[in-house]
């Protein structure tokens, strides 16, 4: 396999992360569920900053990307519970690197 190829290939997995991270919200909510399962209103007042339709439109993208796991339980009312993935899990290696890049070459005061 040619140099060029392995790169296109290099490039499309960094654009498919960079499409999960690239919901404005979509790192917050991450960084809220590693913590543990919530309900929606626990974690809308958790990340108080972002509006209802933000956070359920985030949401969704997360559960449609294989992120975040939405489990509903016949309560009544209705629970809905969010929590992780193992795939979701496993992103935070990504999140670590991505932090550990950032405090290395952040400008200096």
């Amino acid at each position: 396999m040619n140099t060029v190829i392995k790169e296109e290939i290099v490039f499309s997995n960094i654009c498919e992360v960079l499409q999960i991270l690239g919901t404005k919200w979509a790192f917050m909510v991450i960084t809220e569920l590693y913590k543990g399962p919530k309900r929606f209103n626990q974690l809308q007042r958790d990340v108080a900053i972002i509006k209802t339709q933000s956070l359920t439109n985030t949401l969704r993208h997360l559960e449609q990307t294989g992120i975040i796991l939405r489990e509903v339980f016949p309560t009544v009312p209705v629970t809905v519970e969010y929590s992780l993935t193992e795939k979701g899990s496993d992103f935070q290696i990504a999140l670590k690197e991505m932090d550990k890049w950032a405090v290395k070459w952040q400008p200096r005061t």
